[in-house]
């Protein structure tokens, strides 16, 4: 159920954008991650307020919060507008809760989904968003945030240890805290015949009080497709690394949807490294539904045992692992489907389904 309004303050039309689902055939199709206590918990939905002119010189004011079965979040940006030739500055206020899935959940039925390990991460910050003027294919964006990370447990109890009785905090307490200097640029080109993307990631703890986070992490996504003759090939190589004081949650999680399809998430390994390689070749049936093949890899490098507690040993996660299989992509006026198939090193598979309301 959904419902939208619009409220005349003076000059200014704030819009409201309100949209609840209760879930109630949720715990049907899949295992959930805990117990439900309520039936609140059964209730996803979202909250959009915009506000294009708060203090009558076209700043702008947007709220979100959303809910999910067992997340939340709520994000504040505030944005005050400048020439097109100057960086545009944003300031940013985040408060989410979500399941720690990919680091210590626990792989099952061969590695092919992940269960909740009861350890959960409330996560606050606050900072500063600096985007640079996009120049012919490159844009940057600088940001500089104060972060409070506090585990809690199912129940909402703040925990310093996983079940295993390792800690899940840098600090071995209840919480971590940091400030981050984050570096964005990315590079992105595309005609008929190609596409060609390359994004790099750099965030640098900053050691303000000598109890914070002192860390220096890198990420690189390089995207290449072209198309062979009605179809296209699209190949993506995601790799990373991480030295310095690290939390548990700080490491890369390798398995999922969005990384090596045919495992659960987090479910090949955790590592202070990671290298994952995509190559997927679609191509049209018919004007309205593609087919498509793909091939996922994914290798921590090595480095799960770098990461504090080694949870890639004590889950018996693999370390390396290898997807490959198909799907097809429907395309509708009300948006674009997708389901895909995947088979795992284990021989066990796994169904992925999506919609978007993008259709252009």
């Amino acid at each position: 159920m959904g419902a939208q309004k619009s409220i005349h303050a003076g000059k200014a039309k704030i819009d409201v954008n309100v949209d609840f689902t209760h879930k109630l055939c949720a715990g049907l199709m899949f295992q959930p991650l805990r117990n439900s206590g309520s039936p609140f918990e059964l209730v996803i939905g979202s909250l959009c307020i915009k506000h294009p002119n708060l203090f009558g010189k076209s700043e702008k004011l947007d709220v979100l919060w959303d809910k999910g079965l067992y997340d939340s979040n709520v994000l504040i940006a505030y944005r005050k507008p400048r020439p097109e030739w100057l960086s545009q500055q944003s300031l940013i206020i985040q408060h989410s809760v979500s399941p720690e899935i990919g680091i210590h959940g626990i792989p099952v039925d061969n590695f092919s989904r992940s269960e909740s390990g009861g350890v959960n991460l409330s996560r606050f910050s606050a900072g500063l968003d600096l985007s640079e003027p996009a120049s012919s294919n490159w844009s940057s964006k600088t940001s500089i945030r104060f972060e409070h990370v506090r585990p809690v447990s199912d129940d909402g109890r703040p925990i310093s240890r996983d079940l295993h009785g390792f800690p899940v905090t840098c600090s071995g307490g209840y919480h971590d805290s940091m400030v981050v200097l984050k570096q964005e640029s990315r590079f992105a080109r595309a005609n008929d015949q190609s596409l060609t993307e390359f994004t790099l990631q750099i965030e640098q703890g900053v050691p303000i009080l000598s109890k914070w986070l002192i860390f220096n992490r890198f990420k690189f996504v390089a995207s290449k497709g072209v198309k062979l003759g009605p179809a296209f090939l699209l190949t993506r190589l995601t790799g990373g690394s991480i030295v310095g004081d690290i939390a548990p949650y700080q490491a890369f999680a390798i398995g999922g949807l969005n990384s090596v399809r045919g495992y659960g998430e987090g479910a090949i390994a955790s590592g202070r490294s990671c290298l994952v390689a995509k190559s997927e070749l679609t191509f049209p049936f018919n004007p309205m539904i593609d087919g498509v093949v793909f091939l996922d890899f994914g290798s921590d490098l090595g480095s799960g045992r770098h990461v504090p507690g080694n949870p890639t040993l004590r889950h018996g996660k693999p370390g390396t692992g290898i997807g490959v299989g198909y799907g097809f992509r429907l395309k509708s006026r009300l948006g674009h489907f997708h389901v895909d198939s995947a088979v795992n090193a284990f021989e066990q598979r796994t169904l992925y389904f999506g919609f978007s309301n993008v259709t252009s």
